[in-house]
Formats: C-alpha cells, sequence, structure tokens
C-alpha cells in the first residue's frame, strides 16, 4: 500500500476551486455545442437560413468537441478555456456579421464570453473585455463600410424567429450555466461559512477549556507549595516556597481571565495587575506593613504571551518591595506606570516604592538573587532591557520592553 501526502486546507480550496470551473467549463462546452447544433438545424429546416450561419454552428460543435476529447487527453484546463473562448469568440462574431452586424440579437453572445473569461481568472476576463468591446465597435463600423462580401443571411420572414431563438440561446447558456452556477456557488460559500463559524466556535471552546484545566493544575502546584511550605520549620525553604508559590499564581490568573473572557488570546492588563498586586499585598509577607498601591496603566489588552513573562516580572518586584523595603512602622507606597512609547510596538513599565531602597548599587546581570536574575532574564524574555535606580529611600525599575507577536 503506498503512502499518500496529506492534503492541506489551502490543497484542498485550491482543489474545489479546480474542480468547480473544470465542470463549468464542461458543462458551458458540451451544452453550447449542442444548442449550435440544434440551432444549425432550426436554420436551415425551419428559418430557411443557408451559407455561413448553419456551417459556423455545426463547425462550432465539430470544433469545440474535439476540444473537450483533447481536454480528456491533455487535463490542460487552461489551453481548452481559451480555446473555448477564442472559439466562441470567432463565431458569434462571424454569425452577428451574417445577421445584422450591430444590430443582430446573437450579438449578446459576446457578453456570456466575456463572463466565461472572468469565471476562468480575473487576468482573462479583463483581456476578453476591453478586447469584445473594441470587437463591437469595429462590427458597428463595418456597417458604413461597402463590404458586399457580407450580407444579412436571415431572410425577412425568419428576422423575428432568429431574435427569439437567439436571446433563448443566450439566456439558457447565462442562466442555466452561469447562473446556476452562480446559485450553488453562492450556497456551497454559505455552507463553508456556516461550518469554519462552528469549527471557531468549537476550538474557542476547547480553547477555553485548556485554559481552564491549565489554571486548576496551576492552583493544584500552588496549593501543594503552599501544604509544603507550612509542613517545614526552615524559613528560608518557607519563603523560597512561598515565592514560587506566587510566581504559580501569578501565570494561573491569566490563564483564569482567558477563560473567563469573550476573547481567548487577549487579557485585559490593568485587571490583571489589580489582581495580582491586590493578592501579594493580602499575602503573608506583607502582613503589618502599611502599604498602599498606585496603579497607572492605561485600558490596553496583551497577548499571553506578553503577559506571562511581564506578570511574572511584576511578582518579583513588587514581592521584593514588600519583603525588604518596608518596615512595620512606616507606611509605603508602590506605584506601577505602563506607557506606550512612540515607537511602535514598545512600552516603558516603572516599578517604584518608597522604601529604604538598596544600600549597594547592584547589576542584575552578576547577582546571585533567584529573584533579581529572574527579573532580568524575564526582560531579555520581552525582548527588552530593564535597570534599576535608587537612592537610600527609594527603588525604582525602569523595563522596556515590546509587545510579543502570538505566531501560533
Amino acid at each position: 500500500m503506498g503512502l499518500h501526502k496529506p492534503m492541506v486546507k489551502g490543497e484542498k480550496i485550491d482543489t474545489f476551486r479546480l474542480g468547480n470551473k473544470t465542470s463549468l467549463l464542461l458543462k458551458f462546452n458540451y451544452t453550447s455545442s449542442l444548442l449550435s447544433f440544434v440551432f444549425a438545424l432550426l436554420c436551415i429546416f425551419l428559418l430557411n437560413i443557408e451559407g455561413t450561419i448553419p456551417f459556423t454552428f455545426i463547425l462550432y460543435t465539430i470544433l469545440n468537441s474535439v476540444n473537450v476529447w483533447a481536454f480528456k487527453r491533455h487535463g490542460n484546463l487552461t489551453s481548452m478555456a481559451i480555446y473555448t473562448s477564442l472559439l466562441s469568440w470567432v463565431s458569434t462574431i462571424v454569425i452577428s456579421l451574417c445577421s445584422g452586424a450591430v444590430q443582430s440579437p446573437f450579438l449578446f453572445i459576446l457578453a456570456i464570453i466575456v463572463l466565461a473569461g472572468y469565471v476562468s481568472t480575473k487576468l482573462l476576463g479583463t483581456i476578453y473585455l476591453y478586447s469584445i468591446t473594441a470587437t463591437i465597435f469595429i462590427i458597428f463600423l463595418i456597417d458604413y463600410l461597402p463590404l458586399d462580401f457580407i450580407q444579412n443571411e436571415v431572410p425577412e420572414a425568419s428576422k423575428d424567429l432568429f431574435s427569439l431563438f437567439s436571446m433563448l440561446f443566450a439566456v439558457y447558456l447565462l442562466g442555466y450555466i452561469f447562473g446556476k452556477n452562480l446559485l450553488e456557488t453562492h450556497h456551497n460559500l454559505y455552507r463553508s461559512k456556516n461550518e469554519i463559524e462552528s469549527r471557531i466556535e468549537e476550538k474557542e471552546t476547547l480553547l477555553k477549556e485548556v485554559h481552564h484545566r491549565v489554571k486548576n493544575n496551576l492552583q493544584t502546584v500552588s496549593s501543594l507549595l503552599n501544604l509544603q511550605a507550612r509542613n517545614s520549620k526552615n524559613e528560608k525553604i518557607k519563603d523560597l516556597l512561598k515565592g514560587s508559590q506566587n510566581r504559580v499564581l501569578s501565570m494561573a490568573m491569566i490563564h483564569e481571565m482567558l477563560y473567563l473572557n469573550q476573547n481567548i488570546s487577549k487579557i485585559d492588563f490593568r485587571t490583571y495587575v489589580e489582581q495580582l498586586t491586590e493578592y501579594l499585598l493580602n499575602s503573608a509577607i506583607s502582613k503589618n506593613k502599611n502599604i498602599f498601591l498606585e496603579l497607572n496603566i492605561p485600558e490596553l489588552q496583551l497577548g499571553i504571551d506578553t503577559a506571562i513573562p511581564l506578570g511574572l516580572l511584576i511578582n518579583e518586584t513588587v514581592t521584593n518591595s514588600i519583603k525588604y523595603g518596608f518596615t512595620e512602622e512606616n507606611d509605603g507606597i508602590i506605584t506601577i506606570i505602563l506607557e506606550k512609547l512612540e515607537n511602535p510596538n514598545l512600552y516603558k513599565l516603572s516599578i517604584n516604592d518608597n522604601g529604604i531602597g538598596f544600600k549597594e548599587e547592584i547589576d542584575l546581570k552578576e547577582i546571585k538573587s533567584l529573584g533579581l536574575k529572574l527579573i532580568h532574564n524575564l526582560a531579555r524574555q520581552l525582548h527588552g532591557s530593564i535597570r534599576r535606580l535608587n537612592t537610600v529611600t527609594w527603588t525604582s525599575y525602569i523595563l522596556t520592553f515590546k509587545e510579543i507577536e502570538n505566531k501560533r
């Protein structure tokens, strides 16, 4: 058994369009050939038209049948389309010239040829539009030229019937072939649209469920870390476990917001920071400390790839401020300011506290502290840079970063 390459979505669409065009063109060829042969018989036996007109109809039927046979041999749709159009074009010009020139009712077939061109490709349709427009003007001018070899072959008594059959010929081609195909295409597009919308809704529901499960799993991890911290008598281990718990919860909050939101790809960043900092201020590390929070964050939607590292960074800096920046005797203020810079997709985040500050200058790249190392690494993950400004009375982290585009 041979292996077959799976067909991707784009290939399926192209195959569908190609099959639709092939079916339409074959239907046009079969129908126009049959109608041409019937029209030839009507000309000979009913309308008393002899000469060029019935001969052209019969010749068209034969040549178009050969065209279809050749297509089934070589399978080149473009060649068949061009050959059909040219054959129809020339035949219509000949029949129109021999049945009244610009006054011929058969001239309307040229408009159908333009439509057939646009069905094939936009370029082909545009070429046919301008070429056939020029052809009509030329046929109009021929009426004023003394050309004896071009005669109206339709007898006066048969003109009304010839006009009737010509209009029926055009209307049948236009309605049965192109009109019916247009209706079927519309139904197919409507059905495809409903299927796509249904699949999108299904995927959104599934994605929301994924966010919900991730949030639950992260909360379970947080609970396990909390239990482990309670069972430990070592204060350093307790602090490490508590820090890890806060980091896990900062990610869980994002997945919870994505689960609850209509938009499952972005979150309201201001609301997220409010919830995260409120949790940190209510946690055990801020007990017995009067700390107030000031936020200056615009209404902003950020994707998960930006929000998670940004949330972890805020968690680390705010946690450091609460733990080391304030004493129980003094009131404290933490301010978080987010600004969108003039450079597209570039932001500046400032996190400040009026605490006791650091006693010495610290290089974030060289520091051994896990929290400060994490701050530096998160800034790099955001394709940005962070610097720390401090005195004996305040500390400020300035982060410049870019929003990470979600390419999934």
